[in-house]
């Protein structure tokens, strides 16, 4: 058996589980609504969810655009950002001791209680919803980088250094490198944050986006129409969620076939 034919099969029976798991909660979901003959305005139950979600796939597409541009550009401003840091702080020990107890400190900030300001200092533009998906996405990303960077492999970095390397070029060869399991492990948290991010900022303050759809919907009472929305937003999570998987492999090729060694 061919090592693609095996990884796919892996990956299968990791997936079946969950499918499983979910097929059940749905199938128990639509009993007891069915059961409890509950209000849709209360709990839809998960068919009526799937045909109100299709009947208004229009609506829905034309606000998951919107998210999908400010997650994109906000965490593509909290990509830059956390690049940036990490290699200031990779190469001084001295901004690592000032910056670190910072970067802690920002998780302690409380973002449903900033972002409502964002909108009052900047409006209902892209700014402050880029500005939520930054600081929501920054710390895992900037920590991730920082940590990968440190725990770099000395012996090889101890080998270029002997050899006469720069700093720059055992931060090329080395350090680089070996920090990259420890980025995408770090951009595979942030990228779920970022949409949930994207979600809470629109929900905030917006003009289209699936936030202020389910803010609508919800001051509607379509609470069918609000799970639409949650389920094409947990769609855009996952999705987001693999594509790191296959932009890793295309990235670092060896770290996969490490691990199936291991």
């Amino acid at each position: 058996m061919s090592v693609r034919r095996t990884g796919g099969l892996r990956t299968v029976s990791a997936v079946v589980p969950s499918l499983v798991l979910v097929a059940l909660g749905l199938v128990a979901w639509q009993w007891y609504v069915t059961a409890a003959d509950v209000r849709p305005q209360i709990l839809p139950s998960p068919l009526r969810v799937a045909t109100q979600g299709w009947a208004f796939r229009e609506q829905l597409w034309a606000n998951t655009l919107p998210t999908l541009q400010v997650t994109a550009v906000g965490f593509g401003v909290s990509l830059a950002l956390g690049w940036a840091l990490a290699v200031a702080v990779d190469f001084s020990p001295w901004l690592r001791r000032a910056l670190t107890p910072l970067l802690v400190a920002s998780q302690t900030l409380p973002i449903i209680a900033i972002a409502p300001l964002l909108i009052i200092w900047f409006g209902f533009g892209l700014l402050p919803k880029v500005l939520v998906i930054a600081l929501v996405t920054f710390f895992p990303i900037a920590v991730g980088l920082i940590e990968g960077f440190a725990a770099t492999d000395r012996q090889a970095t101890n080998l270029l250094r002997s050899m006469g390397a720069s700093r720059w070029k055992q931060f090329r060869y080395v350090r680089l490198p070996g920090a990259m399991p420890s980025f995408f492990t770090a951009l595979r948290i942030g990228i779920t944050y970022a949409v949930t991010g994207a979600i809470f900022a629109e929900y905030v303050g917006a003009t289209a986006g699936l936030g202020i759809f389910m803010s609508l919907q919800k001051n509607s009472f379509r609470t069918d129409l609000v799970l639409a929305a949650v389920v094409v937003t947990a769609l855009l999570s996952v999705t987001l969620f693999v594509l790191t998987y296959l932009v890793q492999r295309l990235v670092i090729p060896w770290h996969g076939k490490e691990r199936r060694r291991a």
